[in-house]
Order: structure tokens, then C-alpha cells, then sequence
């Protein structure tokens, strides 16, 4: 384990506080990370520099080296705090924890965009709040008839979907600020009426005469439901 990654679980599991060199009186890692976390929702995590978090806090950017050894630690101190959450997954079955505890980390997400740039994979930050969200997750589905290398496999499965559909649904928002949808469209009616062959694409064509598009279909309330649908034809199983 290297010496880094050893000061990072101890700031992330309150261990260690306080660096050896004097800090700064009323400083504090919860009020470092905090301020990132600020930064970071208004202006993005570009902005989020040791610097200018430091600037936020009116100190001097060596200040806060007393306190984080650098940004890679800050952002996993960052993903860590925004996974707090004193919430309790309602009574119920599987599914309806399964649900809750999807739509607690689109939410999530949604608050905090700056989540999806900071890129962890299996090797998330040991943090005690990530390991909490990760735990609930878990106890939904342990006991209900998966084997239990599937109750791990379920878990990924909906984080996957949750940080997929809700990535999309960011980055749909930012380019409809920038150009509404009925503007974007309005601008390519030339390729229906000009390029678009009905007969060479018949499925599509089919989908337009269904009324297929007549309607906003809320993806994300569709995409979950099939999961836990398929989750439950495998207990049925």
C-alpha cells in the first residue's frame, strides 16, 4: 500500500486531520473538501484546482497541502462527501429498495454533474460513505434467491445503467440550452423531405406512422423497470 494512499483512507475515515506543519487555524478538511464540492457544481471540476479552492477559503493554496496532499486526493474526498446520505431505503420488497436507491443515486449525480468526470470504475475511493451507498445496495438484494456472485453483479449492473441514462440525460439538458430540440430538428427537415428513403428504412418509417415519436417515453423509469423485471424472472427461475 503506498504512503499516499495511506494518508488518503486516513482523511477519508477521520484518522487524520491535521497535517505536522502548523495549519491554519479554523481550517479544516470538511471546509476544504466542502468548498471543492461548491466550486465544482457551479463551474465545473476544470475549476476545481487546489488554487482556487484556496482562493474561495481566502487562504494560501499551501495552506491546504497541510491538510490534502494534493487534487487526486481532494476529488476522492469529493466523491466520498457526496455520497453522505442519513436517508433510510423505504420498507418494502427488493424492488422497491432496488427503485429508491436508483433514483437516491440519479438524483445524486444530477446535483453533482462533476461525479461523471471522475472516472473509478471497480476502484472506487474506500471511502465510509461510498462503502454505506454500496452496502445498501447489497442488503436489497442479498437473501432474495440470487447466488451471491449475482447479488455483486446485480449492483454494478444498476450502477452501471444509473450513471449511463443519467450521463445522458445531463448532456441532453446542456445541448438543449444551447439549441432548444425543436430548433435542432427544425433546422434538418431538409434531410427528411430530401435524403430520408422510407422504403430503405422501413422500421424507422413503421416507428413514425405508430406514433412512436408522438410522445416523450421517460427513459430512465423504462430502463429501470426492465432491470428489475429481468432481475425478478431470474428468481422466478
Amino acid at each position: 500500500m503506498s504512503s499516499d494512499f495511506k494518508i488518503t483512507l486516513k482523511i477519508l475515515w477521520g484518522v487524520r486531520e491535521r497535517g505536522e506543519r502548523g495549519p491554519k487555524p479554523g481550517l479544516t478538511v470538511e471546509r476544504i473538501v466542502q468548498a471543492a464540492i461548491e466550486l465544482a457544481d457551479a463551474e465545473g471540476l476544470e475549476a476545481t484546482s487546489m488554487r482556487r479552492v484556496a482562493d474561495k477559503l481566502g487562504v494560501g493554496a499551501m495552506s491546504l497541502y497541510r491538510y490534502v496532499p494534493g487534487k487526486t486526493e481532494l476529488l476522492d474526498l469529493m466523491l466520498d462527501a457526496v455520497h453522505a446520505d442519513d436517508s433510510v431505503p423505504p420498507q418494502g420488497d427488493w424492488r422497491t429498495q432496488l427503485e429508491w436507491l436508483a433514483r437516491r443515486s440519479r438524483d445524486r449525480i444530477k446535483r453533482h454533474p462533476w461525479m461523471l468526470q471522475v472516472v473509478v470504475g471497480q476502484r472506487p475511493p474506500l471511502g465510509p460513505n461510498i462503502i454505506a451507498d454500496f452496502d445498501a445496495y447489497l442488503a436489497a438484494v442479498t437473501g432474495i434467491g440470487l447466488r451471491p456472485q449475482e447479488t455483486i453483479a446485480t449492483t454494478e449492473l444498476l450502477g452501471f445503467f444509473v450513471e449511463g441514462a443519467t450521463r445522458n440525460a445531463i448532456e441532453a439538458a446542456q445541448a438543449a440550452r444551447e439549441v432548444s430540440d425543436e430548433q435542432y430538428w427544425s433546422e434538418r427537415q431538409e434531410f427528411w423531405e430530401e435524403y430520408f428513403d422510407p422504403e430503405r428504412f422501413p422500421a424507422i418509417s413503421a416507428a413514425w406512422d405508430a406514433g412512436a415519436y408522438d410522445e416523450a417515453l421517460d427513459s430512465f423509469a423504462f430502463g429501470l423497470q426492465r432491470i428489475l423485471d429481468g432481475i425478478e424472472a431470474r428468481l422466478g427461475r
